[in-house]
């Protein structure tokens, strides 16, 4: 698993080359007004709803490429 660079880090480490894909996958998220907040006491039910907004996400995507 790579590691994620901070905003200082310089970029011949080679650390920031998968921040924008992190990034770009909490914006994705922060898209689903259920996942902003954390609304559900139980755990399970908050990782069934980030889940179930992964599908989707994966689902806009292949049909984009289609």
């Amino acid at each position: 698993m790579p590691a994620i660079a901070r905003r200082s880090t310089q970029h011949g480490t080679g650390l920031g080359t998968y921040r924008w894909v992190v990034e770009r996958t909490f914006a994705w998220l922060h898209g689903f007004k259920r996942l902003r907040i954390r609304w559900e006491r139980r755990a399970d039910i908050h990782e069934a709803f980030l889940k179930l907004a992964c599908c989707l996400i994966t689902h806009r995507q292949i049909r984009s490429l289609c």
